[in-house]
């Protein structure tokens, strides 16, 4: 049953779901429109609202552009390439592969994700390969449906955001430590929980016919490309530096011990640590730094869709503060709530405002300083309020095809193909997230 209707949804998505930059540009039109009508006699504030507020988010784009590079970076050496491909045969039957891809690519989420996106599409890949009887779009939408766990992880924007010094609501909320936001055992149940339902259904959505299997792009050729390259060089003393291992090395363990220092003083994790550490991760491991910036530079593809994609979002996210109608989508929904059901209701709107604006950071920016407020007024702790706008912001993300586009970059496929069991997804994740923030935030 449930097979059947993802199959419907997906043939659905596929007729209709315009491509991403579209689906900015739409929003953007729509959410003027609607600013101008609520605004009627400031319609150039509205337009000088969009421009001033295209660039605001530019530090934390390009932190989120570094932490998205720094993550698949990483995960492109060698050895976790390898590592991956065998843990690849262990699924022998679809069932497994379905799994097995969403449980590695929910580890990694946790991790870091960056390095998730690249880590679910190379398992995706590796048992695309090996396994002709597995449904290649639903094995990446395994891998990209895990986005949805980052809230729990070690970069959980949010999370890292409030426990950051001098954060632009340290006013009123302070800073909050991780052990009250990502660590708190609330979060982590919360965490656990959609895990295990969400392999069940993803296991279940499974067609039966009609599977679409992974082809690969010409490989032999482009190693081929490489060999031939690689044995046209001469190994001039500048070729041995961007070669040897002994600099890249070097930086890296630089880098690494700063992070141990860090942490042995007592400073809590944020942006700007993990970005540093994840960095340094890849410096070492890669060992050259011409095999680092290689690396480094085969990624950017991946991510210039979010680099060309988020000032669109941040334009909204101005609009939206500046014409009050992102206060009158909030203010309408909290009004409802009580203090056992505020921080129930800061989910609902932070999904529905992250399909309008998909940036924890910038949803943060323009949430937070009204929800925060109503959240101490009503006695409820800032840290739960605050995790549940981050809940809420990661799962529409199953929604917003924004954040799908570097996995898809990397396998080659349209949202179209993924969006469809995505959809279906975010149902059932609403829910049960839902109850349990009811339960235990």
């Amino acid at each position: 049953m449930l097979a059947k209707t993802a199959n419907r949804f997906s043939k659905l998505v596929q007729r209709y779901l315009p491509d991403a930059f579209v689906i900015a540009v739409l929003m953007t039109v729509i959410v003027l429109g609607i600013a101008i009508a609520m605004n009627p006699s400031e319609p150039v504030q509205m337009f000088q609202a969009w421009g001033d507020g295209f660039w605001t988010y530019l530090a934390f784009t390009m932190q989120m552009v570094i932490l998205l590079m720094t993550g698949m970076t990483l995960a492109s050496v060698p050895f976790i390439s390898r590592m991956l491909s065998k843990l690849a045969e262990l699924a022998n039957k679809p069932w497994q592969a379905y799994l097995l891809t969403f449980l590695v690519s929910a580890a990694a989420y946790y991790i870091n994700w960056g390095l998730a996106i690249v880590i679910g599409a190379i398992m995706a890949r590796e048992i695309g390969k090996r396994n002709d009887r597995a449904h290649f779009p639903l094995l990446v939408a395994c891998a990209y449906a895990a986005t949805v766990l980052f809230p729990a992880g070690l970069s959980s924007s949010i999370g890292l955001t409030v426990a950051t010094e001098d954060h632009f609501l340290q006013d009123v909320i302070g800073v909050i430590p991780t052990s009250e936001t990502i660590f708190h055992p609330a979060n982590i149940i919360i965490f656990l929980s959609l895990v295990a339902t969400m392999s069940v259904f993803l296991i279940l959505m499974a067609p039966k016919d009609k599977i679409i299997k992974y082809e690969e792009k010409n490989p032999e050729a482009t190693k081929a490309e490489k060999e031939v390259s690689a044995s046209s060089e001469a190994l001039t003393p500048a070729l041995k530096l961007e070669r040897t291992p002994t600099l890249g090395m070097l930086i890296g363990l630089i880098g690494i011990v700063y992070t141990i220092i860090y942490f042995s003083s007592g400073r809590d994790l944020d942006l700007n640590s993990i970005n540093i550490f994840f960095l340094s991760l890849g410096l070492f491991f890669h060992r050259s730094l011409g095999n680092f910036v290689k690396a480094f530079k085969d990624v950017a593809t991946s991510t210039s869709p979010i680099v060309l994609q988020f000032p669109f979002y941040a334009g909204i996210i101005a609009i939206l503060s500046s014409s009050g109608l992102g206060q009158l989508i909030i203010d309408g929904m909290s009004s409802f709530a009580s203090p056992s059901t505020f921080n129930v209701f800061t989910y609902w709107v932070a999904g529905f405002v992250n399909i309008l604006a998909p940036s924890g950071g910038g949803q943060w920016a323009l949430q937070g300083p009204l929800q925060m407020p109503a959240a101490i007024e009503l006695g409820v702790e800032p840290a739960k309020a605050a995790m549940a706008v981050a809940w809420g912001d990661a799962w529409t993300n199953l929604i917003q095809p924004f954040w799908a586009l570097p996995i898809l970059s990397v396998v080659g496929l349209h949202i179209r193909d993924i969006m469809g069991y995505c959809i279906l997804l975010s149902t059932i994740v609403g829910v049960v997230t839902s109850v349990l923030i009811f339960f235990l935030l």
